[in-house]
């Protein structure tokens, strides 16, 4: 059943947020997912590292390995796993090239990946099956897939005796919805599949620990937990961290996974150090009451948008800040059309969101965060009403 903007209030900002980020106020941001927003105070650590490492670079490189150790271990405990089982990294793409790296592929295995999957992961996974010799087999989710059950079952038909490897979303960047639940990821184990989780947008927008069922599992910190760009997390099943080599060698390639991983010379470290300031963030307002109005304010927002534009909106998965909604035939099909569509919303509107193309017409993807408040979906409704019209 569509909710109305009737059925969905949207909530009540939550104090203390008026200031809490430095965004352009002639700007509506409904792209929190893309790349995030960082908040004053996680900004101003990062200011401050940055004046340390320049007073004494010698000093701050030295201490260095030691203090990433230390923000590892408070984002693992964030995530519910073990530091030793999870190494920082730039973003989910150095995540998926390490893992692609590290997974033994044969001649004629099978890799599952689905349509909904993020480009660059895809791709990446097409060109290592390919170097490999295996076959790599994308599972079609039709986007009207009403609930995870069916979700699951699409991706379990699509298993033979021969697939070696399932790379999956955890939350699907293009359509907002799970897929790489536990029940899946269990159900995929147990016929000796191995799985690898893009959880770009998990780490701050869903509650729980890091599956145990996944063999490899990452996403980015900077979208939904606040931290600075670019910081992400890998993390791995115990079997797998005594066998990960890095892509790049380094001087703390004798530590063993996860240093060897996370090391990678002169890079600017700021962002892992500044990340837990991120986490306190999100713990002073509350993970559960940032998520709760998230949820709420983007049901809203993707309510209004459907009444006043005649979008259908796309089955969504509970506990989400994304929502996503189908547009009509002819529209974002291809990659130009979808970016024309998001250009022409800001030129004429001042609005940031996001389009994806899609087969039959293209898919429209909204967020909720902190920052937004319930004005700002009228006019993408508006606007959009307009364009389409």
């Amino acid at each position: 059943m569509t909710e109305t903007p009737q059925a969905v209030a949207p909530p009540e900002p939550l104090p203390g947020t008026e200031a809490l980020f430095s965004l352009d106020p002639a700007v509506i941001h409904l792209n929190h997912g893309s790349f995030g927003a960082l908040p004053v105070p996680v900004q101003d650590l990062q200011r401050r590292l940055h004046r340390e490492q320049e007073a004494d670079p010698d000093g701050f490189f030295a201490d260095l390995p030691e203090r990433v150790g230390a923000a590892r271990a408070r984002i693992a405990a964030a995530l519910g796993t073990e530091p030793e089982l999870l190494a920082l990294v730039p973003n989910v793409t150095d995540a998926i090239a390490v893992t692609l790296a590290n997974v033994p592929l044969a001649a004629g295995d099978h890799v599952l990946v689905t349509d909904h999957g993020y480009g660059t992961v895809t791709e990446a996974v097409r060109r290592r099956a390919e170097d490999a010799g295996a076959e790599l087999r994308t599972v079609r989710l039709p986007l009207d897939l009403p609930d995870g059950d069916a979700v699951r079952e699409a991706v379990l038909a699509a298993v033979t005796d021969r697939t070696a490897l399932a790379v999956l979303d955890g939350i699907t960047s293009p359509t907002a919805r799970r897929i790489a639940t536990p029940d899946l990821l269990r159900a995929l184990r147990g016929r000796g599949v191995t799985t690898v989780v893009d959880a770009a947008h998990e780490p701050g927008m869903l509650a729980g620990p890091v599956p145990a069922e996944a063999d490899f599992w990452f996403g980015n910190l900077h979208k939904w937990a606040f931290a600075p760009r670019a910081t992400g997390v890998l993390v791995v099943r115990p079997e797998w961290a005594g066998k990960i080599r890095p892509l790049i060698l380094s001087w703390e390639d004798h530590q063993g996974y996860p240093a060897s991983v996370e090391w990678r010379g002169t890079l600017d470290y700021t962002p892992y150090l500044a990340a837990p300031a991120g986490l306190d963030v999100l713990e002073a307002f509350g993970p559960g009451a940032v998520r709760a109005h998230n949820e709420q304010l983007v049901g809203y927002g993707a309510a209004l948008v459907a009444a006043r534009t005649g979008l259908a909106p796309l089955p969504s998965s509970a506990g989400l800040s994304m929502r996503a909604l189908r547009l009509p035939p002819g529209v974002a099909e291809t990659l130009p059309q979808a970016q024309e569509l998001m250009a022409a919303m800001w030129r004429r509107h001042a609005v940031r969101t996001v389009a994806r193309p899609w087969p039959g017409g293209g898919v429209l993807r909204l967020c909720g965060q902190l920052y937004n408040r319930a004005p700002e979906y009228g006019v993408l409704a508006d606007g959009l009403a307009g364009l389409l019209g």
